[in-house]
């Protein structure tokens, strides 16, 4: 079993509102990398496609949500 521990900081609701800045997360699926002893189906570029995808967002994009390779996953 793996464990991940995020850091996030708390901010009022609606901090961000009238900003350009879009706050999601991501699940880059299981990425063949050391922690996982290169033993995964995954590419790291694989990995990092979603990333790169919210990083580049325009403006007024999505925000709040939870992405993997084939968009929002509902939570």
């Amino acid at each position: 079993m793996v464990s991940t521990t995020v850091r996030t900081g708390t901010y009022p609701p609606g901090r961000f509102t009238g900003t350009n800045i879009l706050i999601n997360a991501a699940c880059p699926g299981l990425v063949a990398t050391d922690f996982t002893g290169f033993q995964a189906p995954r590419t790291p570029q694989q990995g990092a496609a979603t990333a790169i995808r919210l990083a580049t967002l325009p403006d007024g994009g999505p925000t709040g949500s939870f992405f993997e390779d084939d968009g929002i996953i509902p939570w």
